[in-house]
């Protein structure tokens, strides 16, 4: 990835270096694209070569304060490994339940953009009647919305992110996951996208125009077939990586 590492700790490994940095990144990336809502909502990353281990932001920084060695590293039990800090607690009840249900989850990413919350709150809101929505429609997946913070909210969650990537909490926001980072952040940014296009379409006073379902298979079996690909969400990850780095932002350190 472009995120070159730098200034790696000493005792810790090279590629749990690399994730830090790179989870660093996302939070600029999702601060610079106006996701955020203050200190809540959050992303994380499995720790390579430590499965049992996440990396997730402090509670008491803003995205674009969040630095490599500023992430707090948990096991799925809520334990802290190494450096303590506050974290949010129903942030690692959603995380560690992804994670734990999907093993092949590296990164997960959690909103509560205007959009995502908005079409949350419409059961089956989001309908095959934009290119956008298409991009998404055939990995979405709805939640109960549920008490935080509690383990039977932490597998319920899991239990629903076994059966799509791009998860609708109802009554709450959006939360996608992927085996990289390049992959889960492309995931929320064309769910975010097909949720704005909803929006729209149910403030315009008429029906949408539908699209052909034989258009909506052929949509679903190229996106279906992109998203195989190891790199699937790298070209635009490198790019967005560019946009923050040329603001001068240093979560490198």
């Amino acid at each position: 990835m472009s995120a070159t590492a730098r200034l790696q700790p000493t005792g810790m490994t090279a590629a749990e270096w690399q994730a830090r940095v790179d989870l660093a990144a996302l939070y600029r990336i999702v601060d610079h694209l106006g996701w955020t809502d203050g200190l809540n909502t959050h992303m994380s990353a499995r720790v390579p070569g430590e499965p049992n281990a996440l990396l997730i932001n402090p509670y008491d920084e803003m995205f674009h304060e969040i630095t490599a060695s500023s992430l707090i590293k948990m096991d799925m039990d809520g334990k802290l490994l190494g450096r303590q800090g506050r974290y949010n607690p129903a942030g690692f009840t959603i995380h560690s339940g992804v994670y734990k249900a999907r093993p092949d989850a590296n990164c997960v990413l959690h909103t509560h953009t205007r959009a995502g919350a908005g079409i949350a709150m419409v059961r089956n809101g989001l309908r095959p009647i934009s290119q956008d929505a298409l991009n998404v429609i055939d990995e979405v997946a709805y939640h109960e919305y549920g008490t935080p913070a509690t383990q039977e909210e932490c597998d319920a969650l899991g239990e629903t992110c076994r059966k799509g990537t791009c998860v609708i909490l109802l009554n709450h926001g959006l939360l996608t996951h992927g085996s990289t980072i390049p992959a889960a952040l492309q995931r929320m940014y064309l769910l975010e996208r097909a949720c704005e296009l909803e929006l729209i379409a149910r403030s315009l006073g008429e029906p949408p125009v539908p699209i052909d379902p034989r258009a909506i298979e052929g949509v679903a079996a190229f996106v279906k077939a992109d998203r195989a690909k190891p790199d699937f969400g790298l070209h635009e990850w490198n790019a967005w990586v560019r946009v923050i780095d040329k603001k001068g932002t240093d979560y490198r350190t």
